[in-house]
């Protein structure tokens, strides 16, 4: 029923196909490798292979066969737990399933877009805790590996702005902003700007 709702949501919209559907982690992951979609949307706690193992296990697969697929969690729960264990796992995005339809379709448009979407309901808490002091590495030092333009990259990617928006605050092309963020990816490393985000929270960049 779940799942008939996500698609009656997802299809009304002109720009996004359903391709297919999976009731447990397992087949998820099959389900993944065989259709190779934009973006999978993951649920926490399903049968035979949860979530987060799901999603680790795409994300660590050899291969360029799921490389392009972008997961994003949507569950019940919005836990700090698993908040944390998704998006270290590799996802793209974290939608609690009482946000409404609109944020459902936000997140699918962000992950495609290469942009993070989480919940508000859980974003104040997750930047709480990404923001406590007791890392080995300051902010000074942290900030040392980056440049200043790359910096103010990062900077305002924590505070959840888009590539176009970044774009327009720093009087920059979109090209040169997704360069910035592809040689921050390297220099942290980070797989995405998600992470981007945590490692700037973390490291007291952003406060």
């Amino acid at each position: 029923m779940v799942r008939m709702g996500f698609r009656l949501i997802l299809e009304g919209q002109d720009d996004i196909s359903v391709i297919g559907e999976a009731s447990d982690g397992a087949e998820a992951v099959e389900a993944v490798h065989r259709l190779r979609p934009d973006v999978c949307l993951m649920d926490i706690r399903m049968p035979k292979l949860d979530g987060l193992e799901a999603t680790r296990r795409l994300r660590q697969a050899q291969g360029a066969a799921t490389d392009g697929t972008k997961i994003v969690i949507v569950t019940t729960f919005d836990m700090d737990e698993y908040v944390y264990g998704a998006l270290r796992a590799g996802a793209s995005g974290f939608v609690v399933k009482n946000s409404g339809p609109r944020l459902l379709i936000e997140a699918v448009h962000a992950a495609v877009n290469g942009d993070s979407l989480i919940s508000p309901s859980v974003t104040v808490r997750l930047l709480e805790h990404l923001s406590k002091p007791s890392r080995a590495e300051t902010g000074a030092a942290a900030a040392r590996r980056l440049t200043p333009q790359e910096l103010k990259v990062v900077s305002l990617v924590a505070r959840g702005h888009t590539n176009n928006e970044i774009a327009e605050r720093l009087a920059l092309s979109l090209s040169t902003i997704k360069s910035h963020l592809s040689r921050v990816q390297d220099k942290l490393p980070a797989r995405n700007r998600v992470e981007i985000a945590a490692w700037a929270w973390e490291h007291g960049v952003v406060g």
